[in-house]
């Protein structure tokens, strides 16, 4: 199965999140912070979007920042994936 974003949505799959600090200490599952940075896994086409002209401006396999309360949480086979709004995402990292 494959995930396909419609509109101006994009597919992201996040990085895992830290066990343990940088002093050393290991944090329990509740503790560990989502990280805000993932990679692109699929771009939807864009178009028009609530009247406006929406031009993609992410592609597949880059890294990204993304605002921290943004998106909806999906599993497909054992995997999770986070989909966002283009307008959600804040930074790409080179």
């Amino acid at each position: 199965m494959k995930l396909v974003p419609l509109g101006d949505r994009v597919v992201l799959k996040q990085y895992e999140a830290e066990e343990k600090t940088k002093s050393g200490i290991i944090l329990a599952g509740d503790a560990k912070e989502k990280p805000q940075y993932a990679q692109v896994v699929a771009v939807g086409p864009g178009g028009v979007v609530d009247g406006k002209e929406v031009k993609m401006e992410v592609k597949e396999g880059q890294k990204v920042i993304y605002s921290k309360y943004a998106g909806t949480e999906v599993k497909l086979e054992d995997q999770k994936y986070i989909i966002v709004k283009q307008s959600d995402i804040l930074a790409v990292v080179e």
